[in-house]
């Protein structure tokens, strides 16, 4: 049923109970598997070497990121790739969906209430609303 996975992967609780769900499915399915971890931009305006320090800090805790979804996920038969990429987690999520074909989106979420979500939005509300192929949220 599903060819191409991906796992957006943040490392908090529900994405990893995500990183779960999205492993056994990618075995199940025999589909590959691809993690993305986004990080916010570093502001122009902190100059030099103040931006590069912010830079290589959010690059090695992007690098953890991903080593965690790796740990949790273990083998996947039919191959598992990564992606670090700089900009809003939801924008970031949805580009590479498109652009590699991916045919689910498993992500986890926190649940916040109707109300909450309206007022300051999250990543999973904009990822529902634009994607392109089914997503699974998972609590």
């Amino acid at each position: 049923m599903f060819q191409k996975i991906l796992l957006a992967f943040d490392g908090s609780e529900a994405a990893q109970r995500a990183a779960k769900v999205a492993g056994e499915l990618a075995r199940v399915h025999h589909a590959s598997l691809r993690v993305v971890v986004s990080y916010d931009p570093v502001p122009a305006y902190l100059g030099e070497p103040d931006f590069q320090h912010a830079l290589t800090g959010r690059l090695q805790h992007a690098d953890e990121v991903l080593a965690e979804a790796r740990r949790i996920l273990g083998e996947i038969p039919a191959g598992l790739k990564d992606e670090i990429l700089e900009g809003p987690a939801a924008e970031a999520i949805l580009e590479v969906a498109k652009t590699r074909s991916n045919d689910l989106i498993v992500m986890g979420t926190r649940g916040m209430g109707r109300l909450t979500g309206l007022l300051i939005g999250s990543v999973s509300q904009k990822v529902v609303a634009h994607a392109d192929c089914p997503v699974l949220l998972v609590r």
